[in-house]
């Protein structure tokens, strides 16, 4: 049975690493080959009127293919109109119970394709969100810059596998019929780009060079001859018939006088006297020889080009002007030579490129806490540690006695609202139309968040209290200075491991690195007999610490660590995750000043609750009065230590 579709394309391709750092694989959405899902306009689920129409999926060996028919609400009819007209031209879908192996999305399950002004950036990204329904991992919405092909075309069961896409075939350029002109009035009339390569190839023509070098056939050596990266040959090929009559009549005229400069001038007629006069005057020279002063020969081509790749020159600017120096005849021949040269291109086309610090950790702490539907965290304990209850032998006749009472602890979070806001002016979000500027700018707001959130979580926010934009550390509770009954403070005394390695030999020069290495391995091992957290911690650092471990070496030179995970095992943790705005931070303990070095945590321990609505959510809004779009991505949320004793911070104090 055949299956009529008004567009199709790819939703979404495998193997392309993601600016968070995920790559699809193959066989991610295999299960969803040949199912409808809903079309739904730029992933707005707020409303059944966003809903367009329906999409067929195809997997595909390179990713998944969609064939998307419109419906016929008011909204669907609409959006086929910019389709059809090419206003839109991109698609992207949202998927959730999203399987990870590592970097790699193995599974998931598309929900909605939706119609979206652009691919946000070359290749893909993904905007992670928490998520609590239906026990999912993860959900997201993947871009993919990819056009859409306007096919209107019908899939049947033979060509599924590689659908002909149709075309619509551009009518054929008429050239343009007005009343006879002179070859002077036609070349006259000529576009100053076609003016130069008229000169071009008549100066190649007069000095023996064939023609055929001209219409196309000729090698690709040939110079731009625009600034927009055309060739001699590309701009030939856009001259009318017309045109390039006029051209060879200029040719055959100037080697005709060529000809006659031997004796003959006496069978001229009147009218080879009149193409002799048009041969000074087609492009406005005094005289023909003037015209041929700055026209690039072939063998000049080969000179620049041989100059350009030699040691002395760095660029095929520096080689013409060196080349124009040195030759008579291009001295004063070509004015802004500049105009002859490509434009600059794009080395990655699309939305820039972020330049950002290493926000590895950040997805690893958001990934990493848990997630929990419930913002309201309330944790409690009964403190039955030591040997408070103790049983106690009875002898006949005597009283028995009570054991006391246990402590009971608690302490209760509530949710608090972190937000990013941005604007920018209507008038360049629809002047920028290489890629989609809002939802780049979604995605620069997004990643500031989880930053922010991440930063709140380990180490708190570092505003000063009494700062309204402060994150309240009892709402968002910070590993580093969360309460000891549920993080282990151990300091990490390096002077006193120097004492334990020389002792009182001062001959002995242990190496700072080794030292420090030393006594941070100490009291990490230490720390750990009281942690009570789950499973093995990881190990949250900046990268100076762990050069400084990788560098340490005994008194023979021979390093002790050769790799990260010889550390991770003398260390007793999963993994260690570098963080580098760890550097530097101090906090005040009983007047003494305790830089931090590292957080060993497993962050399952820590909850981050978010009721229905109050998870990362991103808006817009139209300001009338200045013309602007608003942007806010925000989340209502809380986070703690769920667990006694599930963190360690090591710190060292500052002298």
């Amino acid at each position: 049975m055949a299956f009529r579709y008004d567009f199709s394309g790819y939703a979404t391709r495998n193997d392309i690493k993601c600016t968070d750092g995920r790559i699809i694989r193959a066989g991610a959405f295999a299960d969803q080959d040949g199912a409808k899902v809903p079309l739904v306009w730029n992933h707005d689920h707020r409303g059944m009127e966003n809903v367009i129409g329906h999409a067929l999926l195809e997997n595909r060996s390179d990713g998944v293919y969609a064939y998307g028919v419109f419906n016929e609400t008011k909204n669907g009819i609409n959006a086929k109109e910019l389709v059809e007209h090419g206003d839109i031209c991109a698609m992207s879908i949202y998927a959730n119970k999203l399987k990870q192996n590592g970097p790699d999305v193995t599974h998931g399950v598309i929900r909605e394709l939706s119609l979206v002004y652009a691919g946000a950036n070359p290749g893909a990204f993904i905007d992670s969100v928490i998520t609590h329904e239906d026990g999912a991992d993860e959900e997201a919405v993947i871009y993919f810059d990819q056009a859409i092909d306007v096919s209107n075309g019908e899939l049947t069961h033979e060509d599924k596998e590689d659908p002909e896409k149709g075309s619509k075939e551009e009518p054929e350029k008429k050239s343009d019929e007005s009343s006879p002109k002179t070859v002077k009035e036609i070349i006259d009339s000529l576009p100053e780009k076609k003016k130069k390569v008229a000169m071009f190839i008549i100066g190649m023509a007069l000095k023996g060079d064939k023609m055929e070098h001209a219409d196309g056939d000729a090698d690709d050596e040939e110079e731009p001859a625009s600034d927009k990266g055309e060739t001699v040959a590309d701009i030939w090929e856009t001259f009318t018939e017309e045109e390039k009559k006029a051209v060879y009549a200029v040719i055959g005229t100037a080697e005709e006088n060529d000809e006659s400069s031997d004796g003959s001038d006496d069978e001229e007629d009147d009218n080879n006297k009149e193409e002799k006069v048009m041969r000074h005057n087609a492009f406005d020279k005094d005289s023909q020889a003037d015209s041929m002063d700055g026209v690039l020969t072939h063998s000049d081509q080969e000179a620049i080009l041989a100059l350009a790749k030699s040691k002395s020159c760095g660029s095929l600017r520096e080689a013409m002007e060196q080349y124009t120096e040195e030759s008579d005849h291009l001295q004063h021949g070509i004015d802004e030579i500049e105009t002859l040269f490509p434009e600059y291109k794009d080395v990655k086309p699309g939305a820039p490129e972020l330049v950002t610090d290493n926000l590895g950790w950040v997805t690893t702490v958001m990934n990493g806490v848990h997630k929990s539907p419930i913002s309201r965290i309330r944790t409690r304990q009964t403190d039955a540690r030591g040997r408070k209850i103790r049983g106690l032998g009875y002898q006949k006749g005597t009283l028995k006695k009570e054991v006391g009472n246990v402590k009971l602890m608690s302490r209760t979070t509530d949710p608090y609202t972190v937000y990013v806001k941005d604007s920018m002016n209507r008038d360049d979000i629809l002047d920028i139309t290489d890629f989609d500027v809002v939802s780049y700018e979604y995605n620069i707001l997004r990643m500031g968040l989880h930053e922010e959130i991440a930063t709140a979580v380990m180490v708190g926010d570092g505003r000063d209290e009494g700062d309204e934009d402060k994150i309240p550390e009892d709402k968002i509770r910070p590993i580093w200075t969360d309460d000891e009954l549920y993080t282990i403070h151990k300091a990490v005394d390096v002077a006193g491991m120097k004492t334990k390695l020389q002792g009182s030999d001062t001959s002995k020069n242990f190496g700072d690195n080794y030292i420090e290495t030393e006594a941070i391995i100490e009291a990490a091992l230490d720390a750990r007999i009281d942690y009570r957290g789950s499973g093995a911690p990881a190990f949250f650092c900046t990268p100076q610490l762990v050069n400084t471990m990788l560098m340490a070496r005994d008194l023979n030179g021979r390093r002790i660590y050769n790799s990260i995970d010889e550390l991770k095992t003398i260390l007793n943790v999963s993994s260690i995750v570098t963080v580098e705005s760890f550097a530097g931070l101090q906090r005040t303990v009983d007047s003494d000043k305790m830089a931090l070095l590292g957080i060993m945590v497993n962050l399952d321990d820590y909850y981050v609750g978010a009721t229905k609505g109050g998870q990362i959510t991103q808006f817009n809004q139209f300001d009338i009065d200045f013309n602007k779009e608003k942007f806010l991505i925000e989340a209502r949320i809380s986070g703690a230590l769920v667990k006694i004793k599930s963190a360690v911070v090591l710190e060292k104090k500052v002298s």
